[in-house]
C-alpha cells in the first residue's frame, strides 16, 4: 500500500513497489482495438493477485495482459484524470470498492454477467458494494476483512490461564464479544521482565486509520455507516457513541502515540512480540516474517462482536471496464475470466480471493487458517460495505480521522466530537 490498505483499505499490504509504467498503457494513448492484448490498470500491491490469472488467461485465450502499476493515490489521479478527459490507455481496471460510486458513470454495466449463481457465491456485502444505481458495475476480484490476531505462547500458558480464570472467573480464551475483549486487554498488559515497564500490551488503539471504529460501529448493529442511502448522518447517535467510547476505552491497555498508529505501525507492533492481540486484516496472517518475534506464535480468529453481534469492513478491490475502451468484449472477457479462476489467486503475497467457494475449499488446508475467520467475520450478519458515496473519501479524511485523533487524547469529550464530525459530514455531503 501507499497510503491505504490493500483491502480497504483497505482495505493491506505495506508496499515499496515502484511506480512500473510498462506497455501500451503507459503513453496513454488509447490501445489499438484489433491487437491480442489488454491493458489493466492495477494498484501495486494488488498487481500480484492478477498475474497468475493474467498468465493463465494469455496461455487459454491467446490474448496478453499488460499491467500498469501505480501508488493508490496514484491509481485514483490517473482514473479521475483519463475519465474526466476520455482519453484512455487502459482497457480494465482494479478498483477499490470505494471508488465505484464516483466513477459508475464511466463504467460498463456489469449485470449479465452477475448471474444468481455468481451473487450465490459472493458474500452479502460486496454484492451491495459492486452494484451502483441499479447496475453492477465491477466484479469482486479479491476480498479482505479484519480478524482477531492472538498470541497463542501467551494464551496457551498454563501459568498466565491460571492467572486469568483467578482473576476473571473464566477460561482464558480468544475473546468473542467487547467484554472479553477488554478484560483480555487489560489481563496482558504485563511487566513481564520485572522492571517497572510494560513490556507487552493487550492490544493497540489506531487512530490514524478509521476503518477499525467502522468496524466497532457495525459492532454495535449501526445499520448505516455514518451516512445513510437518503444522506442522513448518523453520527452523534447511541451506537456511534458506545463505539467511540469503547474504542477509546481500550487506551489504557495499547502503547502510547494512538493518534499516529496506523496499520503498518500495528503490524509492528504485533511482529515485535509488544501486543498479546491485534485487530487486522486477514492477509497479514501470512505474511508475518520468518525471524519475527511472534512467528510459530500466532493463531487468528473471528472478529470481536458487540452488542450487534460480529462485524468486519470488507475490504475487496474490483475488476471494472471503462465503457470508452476499444476493447469491450475482451476486456469482459477477462473479467469473467477472473471471476472463473479466482483459485489462481490464492497463492499470491496477499493471498486472497473473493469467492465463498474458493476460501471454504483452503480454510482447513495447513497455512490457511485466516480464511475461516475471514469467511465467518463477512458473512456475519452485521458486517456491513461503506457507504456507495461519492464523498466518502472527503469524509474519511476531513471528518473520521481528525476525529479519531482528537478522541484517542486523555479527557476527550466523544459526544462532542462525534456531534462535531457529523456537522463536518453533512457540509460535505449537502
Amino acid at each position: 500500500m501507499s497510503r491505504r490498505v490493500l483491502a480497504g483499505a483497505a482495505g493491506a499490504l505495506a508496499v515499496a513497489t515502484a511506480v512500473v509504467l510498462s506497455g501500451c498503457g503507459a503513453g496513454g494513448g488509447a490501445p489499438a482495438a484489433g491487437d491480442d492484448s489488454i491493458t489493466v490498470l492495477v494498484e501495486a500491491g494488488g498487481h500480484g493477485e492478477l498475474q497468475p490469472i493474467a498468465d493463465q488467461f494469455e496461455k487459454d485465450t491467446g490474448t496478453s495482459v499488460t499491467f500498469v502499476e501505480l501508488p493508490y493515490d496514484g491509481l485514483y489521479n490517473r482514473l479521475n484524470s483519463e475519465f474526466s478527459s476520455g482519453s484512455l490507455s487502459f482497457d480494465v481496471a482494479a478498483l477499490d470498492s470505494i471508488w465505484l460510486p464516483t466513477f459508475a458513470e464511466a463504467l460498463t454495466p456489469l449485470d449479465d454477467m452477475m448471474t444468481d449463481e455468481v451473487q450465490s457465491d459472493l458474500f452479502p456485502a460486496l454484492v451491495t458494494e459492486a452494484q451502483v444505481d441499479g447496475s453492477f458495475v465491477g466484479m469482486p476480484a479479491w476480498t479482505n476483512s479484519e480478524i482477531l490476531y492472538y498470541r497463542t505462547d501467551l494464551f496457551e500458558d498454563p501459568a498466565q490461564q491460571q492467572k486469568f480464570k483467578a482473576e476473571y472467573g473464566y477460561d482464558l480464551v480468544p475473546p468473542t464479544t467487547w467484554e472479553q475483549y477488554a478484560d483480555v486487554a487489560k489481563f496482558f498488559t504485563q511487566d513481564t521482565d520485572g522492571d517497572g515497564q510494560v513490556d507487552v500490551y493487550g492490544t493497540d488503539v489506531k487512530g490514524a486509520v478509521e476503518t477499525e471504529w467502522l468496524a466497532t460501529l457495525s459492532q454495535t448493529g449501526e445499520k448505516d455507516m455514518v451516512v445513510g442511502d437518503d444522506g442522513t448522518v448518523s453520527l452523534g447517535d447511541a451506537d456511534s457513541l458506545a463505539a467511540l467510547d469503547f474504542y477509546t476505552s481500550l487506551l489504557p491497555y495499547a502503547p502510547s502515540g494512538a493518534a499516529q498508529l496506523d496499520w503498518a505501525g500495528s503490524q509492528n507492533l504485533f511482529n515485535q512480540g509488544q501486543l498479546a492481540m491485534m485487530r487486522f486484516w486477514a492477509h497479514a496472517y501470512k505474511q508475518i516474517p520468518a525471524d519475527a518475534a511472534v512467528t510459530g506464535k500466532v493463531g487468528v480468529t473471528t472478529m470481536v462482536g458487540g452488542p450487534g453481534g460480529v462485524a468486519g469492513v470488507p475490504g475487496a478491490w474490483y475488476l471494472s471496464v471503462p465503457a470508452g475502451t476499444s476493447k469491450q468484449e475482451k476486456a469482459l472477457e477477462f473479467v469473467q475470466y477472473a471471476y472463473d479462476h479466482n483459485e489462481l489467486s490464492v497463492d499470491t503475497d496477499l493471498g486472497l480471493a473473493s469467492r465463498i467457494s474458493v476460501l471454504e475449499k483452503y480454510q482447513d488446508e495447513p497455512g490457511y487458517e485466516n480464511y475461516k475467520p475471514l469467511v465467518d467475520t463477512l458473512n456475519a450478519t452485521a458486517t456491513i460495505p461503506r457507504p456507495a458515496n461519492p464523498n466518502w473519501q472527503e469524509i474519511v479524511d476531513s471528518a473520521l480521522i481528525p476525529m479519531l485523533q482528537k478522541a484517542v487524547v486523555p479527557g476527550a469529550d466523544n459526544q462532542q466530537l462525534l456531534d462535531d464530525a457529523k456537522a463536518q459530514v453533512e457540509s460535505i455531503t449537502e
